[in-house]
């Protein structure tokens, strides 16, 4: 299949330029949207998409600064090159800090204009080569409905392959939203009995009363609204795997009942005498500390003993945030594809954000961004702004950064280069000097950066 021709928006109050650019554009493989006013490029920007613009910077209704603004906040990911015979220092630097990408001098140098537009078609060659990878690479970490291609999650993926063979009970520990029932689907989906029934209960949600019914059965007239005879879930669960959430809760008159049918395979029905045989893998999970519990008294040692033959923790988002991007792909992926919207994923700018924030509630927290952002954006790439308005645990002070450079190639003007070797070595003296850091500040691959420092003597 054909990739589509990148969109560019040429914007120049002088119709002759704007035809001008257009062929040359065209002859290039660019679909070109003119636009002959400053006003006419920002209501173009709300119907159309650009991959870059070429923006004349002085218009007597709209200038290029504020198209430039305007542009970045609509189309983040849209390269913008400002045209003009009238530079100056001060204008230079705040098309930089804008993320205009370059600065091209009338009347027309038409290498230079190739040159750039060339940079333009090659980054999003690369940009389509790169997310086709990292999709690739998202389906080959995927396992059991989880993703992860950190040391502690890849170490989880083979503990649960050697295991689920064998294991009758288990227990799994980790955070809240960590994922644990999505290890216990793993267990059951790896084991002999795959096409059996997995069974879940959330023990935190079932009232005490209630709970040697739910789990055990009942005859009819055993209790006051027992109409009828009814099965509990250790019977419905015969022969597959019954997932036990928030074990912790369960009071310890149903724990002695639990563990005998976990020794003996043996479950009676509320008002029974009769026992009956049963088939059943038993995983239980927990956020809770079940050692620390069993010495308070609030959980039976001997059962915690039993459960915990095989336990598989599973280590929180924020000790695993090598995993965020990963995960963030296949969650955008899944609402994109839900909801019928271009999205890609993140900007570097709202990468960050998902990269430093705490995830206090792990995974599960995550996921619920990424569908909030998913609901909010149209846009290919999801902003900073996008981000920190759909991340509930943003650090108290923490900010959105400021608008990245975003630029891959630059001019050889002494205007622009002054400019942009000021903004580089201001974000290189706060990342102390590390490159990578830099980088992904100024939205540049560290490959664009060490050109840069070369060309810009700054190395």
């Amino acid at each position: 299949m054909t990739a589509p021709r990148p969109g560019l928006l040429v914007v120049d109050d002088e119709p002759g330029i704007v035809r001008l650019i257009k062929r040359f554009a065209e002859g290039m493989g660019f679909v070109v949207t003119a636009a002959e006013s400053g006003q006419e490029a920002l209501e173009k920007l709300e119907t159309e998409k650009a991959a870059a613009a070429l923006v004349d910077l002085r218009m007597p209704d709209v200038d290029g600064l504020e198209v430039l603004r305007r542009i970045r906040t609509a189309q983040p990911d849209c390269q913008v090159i400002l045209m003009t015979g009238h530079a100056s220092l001060d204008t230079a630097i705040e098309a930089i800090k804008l993320g205009a990408m370059d600065y091209l001098s009338k009347p027309f140098d038409f290498d230079r204009l190739q040159e750039l537009l060339g940079g333009v078609r090659d980054d999003i060659e690369r940009r389509r080569a790169l997310l086709a990878a990292e999709s690739r690479m998202v389906r080959q970490l995927e396992f059991g409905g989880m993703v992860g291609r950190s040391a502690a999650m890849l170490e989880l993926f083979d503990r649960i392959r050697r295991f689920a063979p064998h294991v009758r009970t288990a227990l799994v520990t980790g955070e809240t939203g960590t994922g644990k029932e999505l290890v216990a689907r793993a267990l059951h989906a790896s084991g002999p009995r795959p096409s059996k029934k997995f069974v879940c209960i959330n023990c935190s949600a079932v009232v005490e009363s209630l709970f040697e019914s739910e789990l055990f059965g009942h005859v009819r007239g055993a209790f006051t609204g027992a109409v009828e005879a009814k099965p509990g879930l250790f019977e419905v669960a015969d022969g597959g795997t019954l997932f036990l959430d928030e074990i912790g809760e369960l009071p310890l008159p149903a724990q002695a009942k639990l563990l005998r049918a976990l020794e003996t395979g043996d479950v009676q029905r509320v008002g029974s005498v009769d026992a009956r045989h049963v088939d059943v893998r038993v995983v239980a999970a927990t956020n809770r500390d079940l050692r620390a519990e069993s010495a308070a008294g609030r959980f039976r040692e001997d059962l915690f003993y039993r459960l915990s033959v095989v336990e598989l923790n599973v280590t929180p988002l924020r000790d695993r945030r090598e995993d965020i991007p990963y995960l963030t792909a296949a969650f955008v992926r899944e609402f994109a594809g839900r909801f019928g919207k271009p999205i890609l994923g993140p900007t570097p700018a709202a990468e960050r954000i998902l990269l430093t924030a705490p995830w206090p509630g792990n995974v599960r927290e995550l996921r619920n961004t990424i569908e909030r952002i998913c609901i909010v954006t149209d846009d290919r790439l999801f902003t900073e702004k996008d981000t920190a308005a759909c991340v509930t645990s943003l650090p108290p002070g923490v900010s959105p950064p400021a608008a990245s450079a975003g630029a891959t190639r630059t001019a050889n003007s002494p205007l622009l280069a002054d400019a942009e070797r000021q903004h580089i070595s201001r974000v290189l003296h706060g990342t102390a000097g590390n490159k990578k850091a830099a980088a992904k500040q100024l939205g540049v691959s560290r490959r664009s950066l060490y050109r840069k420092l070369d060309r810009l003597g700054l190395r």
